[in-house]
């Protein structure tokens, strides 16, 4: 018996715009996947590195010898009071501290270096220093940026800060205590936040104030939200850890 001939089945014609339409779904899939990595799952793992790091830093201070402080004792409580160091502006990218607030969990710890660009210091860092600000414990401003979404999102929870948080910056000679007064919403072009005394463009400075930055609301570059702090002490490394660090939050 003789088999049939199969019959040709015709072929399909390749159009141009098919071709081009199969492109631009590959690459709407291929940003799809971007962008599901860069929100959510990048920022898992940038965001486990950073605190790494920040501990990693932490634990080399830990082994360095401390230098006795000088204390200054209260004549009515007894207390004893140390006076803050001066520290040293950092450069571009230079690492100087590590930010730790327990309002945002035992395990934040992310490191600070100086200047607030993202090619430098935010996206590869975290947490940076405005140029010219003033230092940890000094008297006027000292003023910090930080991504609220992307590249480990140090700012992420900045909105949930209560009055009397502790933000807490830990540097080689201890730590700067700060307490969360309140929150902000600016232009990006309102830059008096970073004013001694911010948004006091003639006030002279008299107390130590921390201010931190980040875009608002997440995912675009509209606003601004700004969260303002007091100096509260400073602990030496010597010391050992200040209680600001473990309060129950």
């Amino acid at each position: 018996m003789t088999a049939l001939p199969v019959p040709r089945r015709p072929r399909r014609r390749v159009s141009v715009t098919g071709v081009i339409g199969e492109i631009l779904i590959t690459v709407g899939a291929v940003m799809l996947l971007y962008v599901v990595w860069q929100l959510w799952i990048g920022d898992i793992i940038y965001g486990a590195e950073r605190n790494e790091q920040g501990s990693q830093m932490s634990q080399e201070w830990a082994q360095s010898e401390p230098e006795p402080p000088v204390a200054t004792t209260d004549p009515d409580t007894g207390q004893q009071t140390f006076a803050p160091p001066v520290l040293e502006e950092p450069a571009d990218g230079e690492r100087f501290g590590v930010m730790r607030v327990p309002r945002w969990g035992e395990d934040y710890a992310m490191p600070m270096a100086g200047g607030v660009t993202r090619p430098v210091t935010l996206d590869p860092i975290g947490i940076g220093h405005y140029p010219g600000t003033e230092m940890p414990g000094e008297v006027g401003n000292f003023a910090l940026a930080g991504h609220r979404t992307t590249f480990g999102k140090p700012f992420a929870d900045i909105a949930t800060l209560r009055i009397g948080d502790a933000i807490v910056i830990e540097t080689e000679e201890g730590w700067f205590t700060y307490r969360f007064r309140t929150l902000e919403y600016v232009q990006p072009n309102e830059v008096d936040v970073l004013l001694d005394v911010p948004q006091q463009p003639d006030v002279p400075a008299n107390a130590r104030y921390i201010t931190l930055t980040a875009c608002s609301p997440k995912f675009s570059l509209a606003e601004r939200i700004v969260a303002y702090g007091v100096f509260e002490s400073f602990q030496p490394r010597a010391e050992g850890e200040p209680a600001s660090l473990t309060e129950g939050v």
